[in-house]
Formats: C-alpha cells, sequence, structure tokens
C-alpha cells in the first residue's frame, strides 16, 4: 500500500479539525464518478480523511448531469464534475460553485481498427461521415466538446452522436461495431487500445486544451457553513493530485486496494494517459471553462449568461493552494 501519510506529512490544520467538525454533528455528502483518476477513489482508500476528522458518505454516479440532479435535490455537499453540467446547473438556479480544480485535458476520441488519424481535426473527424460516435449522456463534457468540435468541423448533418447513460458501454458498442468511435475519458483510450487495438484519433490536448476535466464543486450552503471542512478536504485534495502526478504507481496501488477489479497496471496506463492533476483555479483553468458559456447557449443548454464570479469561488483554494499550479509539472 502508498504511504500516503508521508505525502501529508506538511500538512499541520492551524485549528482541531476533528473537535470543530465532529462538534457539528454533521456528515459531508460528496458525490463522486467512476472515473479511476479522479482523487475520490484515492481519499476513499487511503483514510486521511478520517485522520482529520472528516466525516464522509460517497455516493457513485454515472455521469456528471446525473450528478446534478442529485445537488438539485439537496442530496450533496461536495461533487466531483466536469464545468459544462455544473454550468447548466447554476444557469437553472443551482446554488453551487467549482471550488478547486483537479485535472485538465481529459477527454479523448478513439476509433476502431481502421481509423487513424490524419493531418487535422476535421480530416480526422471526417473519417466518421455517415457513421456514429459514442459518447456520454448529453450535456456531459465530452459530450459538449464532441458536438463543439464536429459542429466546427462542417460535419454535424454527417456525423451521428450516440449518448451513454454509463461510459462503460460505450466500450461494448464498439466492440460490437453499433458504434464506429468513442468519446470519453482516458480509461475508454487505454480499454480500447487493449481490447480492440484501437488508436487514439485526437488526443486530450487536442480536443480542447486546458479544459476543465473535472472540479471540485460545492453547493453555497457548504461553503458557508463549513469552511473549515471544505479547507481540510481541499487540502488533501490537492495532496491526492500530487500524488496521482508525482507517484502515479502508489496511486494506482491505492485504486486497486478499494476496487480490487481495477488490475494496477491499467489504473497506472489510465492516469498517465493526461498527467496534468492539480487542485488550484489558475486564470487558464477558469478562462477555459468560460469559453464553454456560447458554446452551451448555442446548444440550449442555457438561456442566459454567467459571470465568473456566478461559476467560481476561488477564496478557499487560493488559501490552500497559493502558488502556481502543477497541471503541466508532469512527473511521469
Amino acid at each position: 500500500m502508498a504511504d500516503f501519510a508521508s505525502i501529508l506529512r506538511s500538512y499541520k490544520p492551524t485549528m482541531p479539525i476533528r473537535s470543530f467538525y465532529m462538534a457539528q454533528e454533521k456528515e459531508m455528502m460528496v458525490g463522486y464518478l467512476t472515473t479511476l483518476y479522479h482523487t475520490s477513489f484515492i481519499l476513499q482508500g487511503s483514510g486521511r480523511m478520517e485522520d482529520v476528522g472528516l466525516n464522509a458518505s460517497w455516493r457513485r454516479f454515472p455521469n456528471g448531469p446525473a450528478l446534478i440532479e442529485a445537488f438539485q435535490k439537496g442530496d450533496l455537499d461536495l461533487g466531483y464534475i466536469g464545468l459544462p453540467p455544473a454550468m447548466i446547473g447554476i444557469g437553472k438556479g443551482l446554488k453551487i460553485k467549482c471550488v478547486a480544480g483537479g485535472h485538465i485535458e481529459g477527454t479523448v476520441l478513439v476509433g476502431v481498427q481502421g481509423y487513424k488519424v490524419k493531418g487535422t481535426v476535421k480530416e480526422t473527424l471526417a473519417q466518421f461521415e455517415g457513421r456514429t460516435i459514442g459518447t456520454p449522456r448529453r450535456g456531459s463534457i465530452h459530450d459538449v466538446i464532441l458536438r463543439k468540435l464536429i459542429d466546427d468541423s462542417g460535419l454535424s448533418q454527417k456525423i451521428k452522436i450516440e449518448n451513454f447513460d454509463w461510459a462503460e458501454f460505450i466500450l461494448d458498442a464498439m466492440m460490437e461495431r453499433e458504434i464506429d468511435g468513442g468519446c470519453g475519458t482516458p480509461p475508454l483510450a487505454v480499454l480500447a487500445r487493449r481490447q480492440m487495438e484501437a488508436d487514439v484519433l485526437l488526443k486530450p490536448s487536442e480536443m480542447w486544451p486546458f479544459n476543465p476535466s473535472y472540479g471540485i464543486t460545492a453547493t453555497e450552503r457548504f461553503i458557508k457553513n463549513s469552511p473549515i471542512a471544505l479547507a481540510s478536504f481541499l487540502r488533501l485534495h490537492e495532496d491526492a493530485c500530487n500524488l496521482l502526478r508525482e507517484r502515479p504507481k502508489e496511486a494506482a496501488e491505492l485504486v486497486h486496494e478499494l476496487m480490487e477489479v481495477i488490475d494496477e497496471d491499467f489504473a497506472q496506463e489510465v492516469i498517465g494517459v493526461s498527467p496534468k492533476y492539480c487542485a488550484s483555479l489558475p486564470e487558464e483553468y477558469i478562462d477555459s471553462s468560460m469559453r464553454f458559456m456560447p458554446v452551451l447557449k448555442d446548444m440550449g443548454y442555457l438561456s442566459m449568461g454567467l459571470r465568473r464570479e456566478d461559476v467560481f469561488y476561488t477564496k478557499v483554494i487560493e488559501t490552500v493552494h497559493p502558488h502556481k499550479h502543477h497541471y503541466h509539472d508532469n512527473g511521469l
């Protein structure tokens, strides 16, 4: 097992977190996705949240839009989610804000055998004319990015997009040749290569530079009422991001320990597809996120404009992570 405690050796709370938080007699409700390179798996498997007195209940969701629905029902305090679904929810009046980053450039495009990388994005996508590409649920970050690229390439009437509630079903559909390509997270790329010898046609950095693969979103109520608990969570989240980036083998061991069906080698390979992990919210992350706004309006997801302050609350992460971001500090 990875010595996660050593990563946190410099973490010394300025207040007795355990006694403060436990005195509130509140369980932190955290929504997460099946994406194994999110820090949710490390935090669940390391025991560090309990060490600092954070009492959390974890609830798994198939995609970002489903997680937003849980926020709307009042079932969550925090969530791991891509920014487009969060922005859609905010545009509908949901009182949540992105309080930290986590990963950038987590969307890839793969194709079944016979599809190859071409000279330009348009030429690569043109191979799918008259064909179907699978992607997660409508409104997910992968769905939005794919539709934007296809539209920009003038192919929106020529390529069919099929949405899946569970991303895991995309690979099955590819293997059955029900679809010819898949757009999703790095695990899709690794599995497609292993099981189908499928090529990555568009790398994460080509899909949407510095796109906010996911961030940590919190309800405004939780931000206001539990600032110390939020800061403690984000501190551990940042340390877990560092572990993913700097010591991927140990991170993979933790993922395997929590989910025995996940092979360590597979987890490490997934972590390395786009090793751009950090908890901070630099200008590049925020600017890239806000560029989704006109796209979401054009697609009919938003009826109104959103300001940066409508989407982001940066005060806590600026305290936890005051220095330069690490998204491009490749530790592999």
